[in-house]
């Protein structure tokens, strides 16, 4: 726990359900590969009451020198520490029923938690959930890091930057002014998801590895690019055994999975 101030989100922002505002610190930038170390969060009910917590994990692995130099973790600091899989339902519990919030999130910090939860053997599912990406606003709006980020929004210098605690509360602040300083931002997580993360309305699955195109779900990369799904499910099964043990995304998978065993997602009012 914490005794930093929590910010208070910006007026304008309307919340019909929790908001988990939250920051990652890892061996490295490797979703697959690399660990959480850090894990702190912020979560904000609709009622107005408010959740501040952090943790340290054991990797089980290394931490190595370079990243102990941006966030300063190193193993010392960790050697006592649970492992994630040990505080998978704890952290599971803060981020129950919420949307999620942060800087980088979409890049970064929900693919790194997703790999996370499921070596843990705990899925956890994006499904229904909206996201704010502070940083999908800043890079659209004014193109820079967190820092100048808080410098510009608040005239502020980021103290903490690289602690995980640190960026979740700069983010908060940048949040606000960035809600103080554009009035065409949306003001409901459902405007704010689209504006963070638009999407090809013929994409499939998040990431768009996956398209309509016609009524028929086809491959959007590579070689592969417009290769019927259900073709390669019925025809290749070397490739749909290659692509479940690579590195894509878990909703893009999940389809993949689903298309195995026979079912298949209704196609748009409009195909792609």
């Amino acid at each position: 726990m914490s005794d930093h101030p929590i910010p208070a989100l910006p007026a304008r922002l309307r919340l019909d359900r929790p908001l988990v505002v939250f920051d990652l610190e890892a061996t490295g930038l490797n979703k697959r590969a690399d660990r959480i170390v850090a894990i702190a969060l912020v979560r904000y009910e609709p009622i107005g009451t408010t959740e501040q917590v952090s943790y340290l994990l054991n990797p089980g692995i290394p931490i190595p020198e370079d990243a102990t130099r941006i966030h300063g973790i190193s193993d010392a600091d960790v050697k006592d520490a649970p492992t994630f899989a040990e505080m998978a339902e704890t952290i599971a519990d803060h981020f129950a029923g919420a949307d999620l919030a942060g800087y980088n999130v979409l890049g970064y910090d929900i693919q790194m938690l997703t790999e996370e939860f499921a070596r843990a053997q705990r899925p956890f599912s994006l499904e229904g959930r909206r996201i704010l990406d502070a940083q999908r606003i800043f890079f659209r709006k004014e193109p820079r890091d967190l820092s100048a980020a808080l410098r510009y929004y608040c005239g502020a210098a980021h103290e903490n930057s690289h602690d995980a605690l640190g960026d979740v509360l700069a983010t908060i602040r940048v949040l606000a002014g960035q809600f103080q300083m554009y009035p065409d931002l949306p003001t409901d997580l459902d405007g704010l998801n689209d504006y963070c993360d638009p999407r090809d309305p013929a994409w499939v699955d998040r990431a768009g590895r996956l398209k309509w195109n016609r009524g028929e779900i086809v491959f959007n990369f590579g070689k592969f690019q417009g290769q019927a799904l259900r073709d390669a499910v019925a025809h290749d099964p070397n490739f749909i055994t290659w692509l479940l043990r690579s590195d894509f995304p878990d909703d893009t998978k999940q389809i993949v999975r689903d298309a195995v065993n026979g079912k298949y997602p209704d196609p748009p009012a409009t195909p792609g």
